[in-house]
């Protein structure tokens, strides 16, 4: 009887340690998925800064926009207090000197300060006869010289440069380098601005520019996508239409844009061209074929899309801006860009609004776009801050180095 007792006694000792054992065991997986639970409640800081925007806010950043004149005005002031516009370009008609530029893009930066997202401040730079700096400082090569010298050292200098100029005038976005190959010798409005009429040549030095102006802390935007280099017409005037085959485009116009993506762009612009064995009604600014089939899945591009001007003759004289835009938006664009006319301007941004409104672009759209601007301008430590007057002398002759070497 004793022994009974004894070996009751032993099993329920035992079994007290096997419980105690299994809820210790029990309890530690509960630990490492609080801890799991914890790392991926991390946050994000630009989701964070996303959900505190109003939705007027979030429209602003869709729109680029130009300005008339030397110095802000009432127009310019109401676009960043009112619309809160993410950014805007400028032109030579806004720069006549080189402390005047610095004026304007402080200018430009004060006045944002009071909202909570910092602008871009873009021009096209490409050198050669696209040029917007002012006259003070030397000028770089036209692309069509760059890719004749061929070496790799000048090119990604050469996109040092551009990049390091634009930084010490206070402008943080260069819409260059052009991507477009030159096979069609009757196109005027690409031409020298192209760096080859092969894909190898513009590939190579297109992307040795495009990392130059980048490691400058300057968005270079690749452009002009789909390829405007085999047209006749300029978009400037109206549609330029290329009827190649997709196939085609893949064995040319693609192929420095997708060796663009696969290195690291950070932001493409799309060209208003027709491509008519692609989407026969729109160009491809207006295109879902051209913008999200083909360069978001089928390139794999999750960078910023950006429209060329959307006041060019290639959209205003055949279709209404503000519907263009908006269909721009929904086709897989993140910026359109309103360079000019202050109407238009408003236009673009009521209808972009008000599309909004009707659910025709989703405010969940909205928000994957603005994500994506947010998530550039986060990359490149975009700031509202002042800059001091940049010495000439010094810009320069870094630019008079590099091009004594390389050009007798």
């Amino acid at each position: 009887m004793k022994k009974w007792i004894e070996c009751i006694i032993l099993l329920l000792v035992i079994t007290i340690i096997f419980t105690g054992c299994s809820e210790k065991t029990e309890k530690k997986p509960d630990r490492e998925f609080v801890k799991e639970e914890m790392e991926e409640e991390e946050v994000d800081p630009i989701m964070e800064k996303l959900e505190k925007m109003t939705i007027d806010e979030k429209i602003g950043q869709l729109v680029l926009v130009g300005l008339d004149g030397v110095e802000l005005d009432d127009k310019t002031v109401e676009l960043i207090e009112s619309y809160y516009v993410g950014g805007f370009i400028l032109f030579k008609k806004n720069i006549n000197s080189v402390s005047q530029l610095v004026e304007l893009t402080n200018s430009i930066k004060s006045i944002n300060s009071k909202n909570t997202i910092p602008m871009f401040i873009g021009v096209d730079e490409e050198g050669g006869r696209v040029s917007r700096i002012p006259k003070e400082i030397i000028k770089t090569p036209k692309a069509r010289d760059i890719g004749l010298i061929d070496d790799e050292h000048f090119s990604y200098e050469i996109g040092k440069i551009l990049g390091n100029n634009l930084s010490l005038l206070g402008i943080n976005m260069d819409f260059a380098p052009v991507l477009d190959i030159h096979s069609n010798s009757k196109n005027t409005v690409i031409g020298d601005r192209a760096f080859g009429s092969t894909s190898q040549i513009v590939s190579k030095h297109g992307l040795l520019v495009m990392n130059g102006i980048k490691d400058s802390h300057v968005i270079p935007v690749v452009k002009h996508f789909p390829g405007h280099g085999d047209t006749y017409m300029d978009s400037h005037v109206n549609l330029p239409v290329v009827n190649k085959t997709k196939e085609e485009l893949e064995k040319l116009e693609f192929i420095p844009f997708k060796e663009a993506i696969n290195n690291g762009a950070d932001v493409v612009m799309i060209g208003h061209i027709l491509l008519s064995n692609i989407d026969e009604e729109y160009p491809a600014t207006l295109s879902k074929s051209l913008i999200n089939d083909i360069l978001r899945e089928e390139l794999k591009f999750d960078g910023v899309v950006v429209t060329d001007d959307m006041t060019m003759g290639a959209i205003t004289k055949n279709f209404d801006i503000g519907s263009a835009s908006v269909r721009s938006l929904k086709a897989g664009s993140d910026i359109v860009l309103v360079c000019f006319e202050h109407e238009k301007q408003l236009k673009v941004l009521n209808a972009i609004r008000e599309a909004v409104n009707n659910n025709d672009i989703s405010k969940d759209e909205i928000d994957k776009k603005v994500y994506r601007i947010l998530k550039l301008k986060d990359k490149y430590n975009l700031k509202d801050n002042e800059i001091e007057v940049p010495n000439v002398i010094d810009v320069n002759n870094r630019t008079k180095e590099l091009l004594d070497k390389y050009i007798k």
